[in-house]
């Protein structure tokens, strides 16, 4: 077989002009393709070719009402203009999304509620999921695509067990009250759906210290699993909680020495994907510098980059109220949630220095990041329509 040799600006030619599928599938090919791909020059100009959807989806806690935001965007965009798209029905409640452009919603926020699956992208409706066990009271819940071809995806669904429905006929909630009281331990409920079998199972229980709580913070989807960060109120240092969507197995994470503990009141502890693996992001406010890590192959945290935010707060009020993601390689999503009567987003090009500042709405709660294809998706197999 003839081996060719590409040169870069054939590659980003080839490359641009590729389905998203396919696009996706040549990341594997080397690492130059897939660094290439994360580009924002190259994430840009393979949207206008392709018609590649690719930015944030916001959500706001009034009405509910969603939007999407992309790099493209005018300086003010308004509810009625052409550069942000109404996304949803205003009574449904975006509850999870998957970068791969599948949104999970749900009618409230927070209960034993039901949910609807669809690709918001293809103009096709969705799938109304079987309801999950109404006996446990929902805290977090979170979406993967496992594979497109065909499609896969898995819903995973935590509850707290001390916020259980009581059962009046049960003889032993009292005590398992009381052995997790003793035990010094807290237990979540884990529900998983899987869109094969499409339907809800219960898995065993996910058991922590009752030192560890849940960052409010988004789970981020990466490396065919999910992550949140955690915080042990008793070593006083972070860790990150991991779940695989494969293996239906859970781990946990140390973060760098540097990073594992908390040190100055204002400084900033995220993770992250980034080039599509887990990273973390540490921004001190008092220094306005920002140091980016990515767990390596090796489960090695590899320090990236450190990035001088000075030339950003120039331009914009520095804020502790900032959430940061990376929308590409080089060009960071930061959503100033300082006033809920105004909120500010910035994509911003931490090695050209462009910064592009769109202004969000009122009251936005989440910020989903979105890159997907217009072409319909098989959401329930076959063999479960009716």
């Amino acid at each position: 077989m003839a081996s060719y040799d590409f040169s870069r600006d054939i590659l980003f030619e080839i490359l641009s002009r590729a389905e998203f599928k396919t696009m996706k599938k040549c990341r594997v090919l080397s690492k130059e393709c897939n660094d290439l791909t994360y580009e924002s020059s190259f994430m840009r100009l393979h949207s206008a070719r392709t018609s590649t959807m690719v930015g944030y989806l916001l959500q706001s806690s009034r009405v509910p009402t969603q939007y999407l935001v992309s790099i493209a965007d005018s300086v003010k965009p308004t509810a009625y203009s052409p550069y942000v798209t109404y996304f949803l029905h205003h009574r449904f409640r975006v509850v999870a999304a998957a970068n791969e452009g599948l949104v999970l919603c749900s009618l409230s926020k927070f209960g034993g509620d039901s949910f609807y699956v669809y690709k918001p992208t293809c103009n096709e409706g969705g799938e109304v999921l079987p309801p999950p066990n109404p006996r446990f009271w929902r805290t977090k819940i979170s979406m993967l695509v496992l594979r497109s071809n065909p499609l896969r995806f898995k819903i995973v669904r935590l509850s707290d067990s001390k916020d259980d429905a009581v059962d009046l006929d049960s003889k032993y909630s009292d005590e398992e009250d009381n052995f997790n009281v003793l035990s010094n331990e807290k237990s979540w409920h884990c529900e998983i759906f899987d869109s094969k079998s499409w339907e809800w199972k219960q898995s065993d229980d996910l058991k922590l210290t009752c030192h560890y709580s849940f960052m409010n913070t988004q789970e981020v989807s990466v490396c065919g699993g999910l992550h949140w960060l955690m915080f042990n109120d008793q070593q006083d240092k972070y860790t990150i909680l991991s779940f695989d969507g494969d293996k239906e197995e859970w781990t946990m994470t140390s973060l760098p020495d540097s990073l594992g503990r908390k040190t100055h009141q204002d400084d900033q502890i995220a993770h992250v994907s980034c080039e599509g693996k887990l990273g973390l992001i540490n921004h001190s406010y008092e220094t306005k510098m920002l140091d980016v890590w990515i767990l390596n192959h090796e489960k090695i945290w590899v320090k990236k980059h450190t990035i001088n935010l000075k030339s950003f707060n120039e331009k914009v009020l520095p804020s502790p109220f900032l959430s940061f993601s990376f929308y590409s390689a080089d060009t960071l999503f930061m959503m100033d949630l300082g006033c809920k009567y105004s909120v500010w987003v910035y994509y911003y090009n931490f090695k050209t220095g462009e910064l592009k500042e769109i202004y969000a709405g009122k009251f936005i709660e989440s910020a989903y990041f979105i890159q997907t294809d217009s072409e319909p998706v098989q959401l329930k197999p076959e063999h479960h329509i009716y």
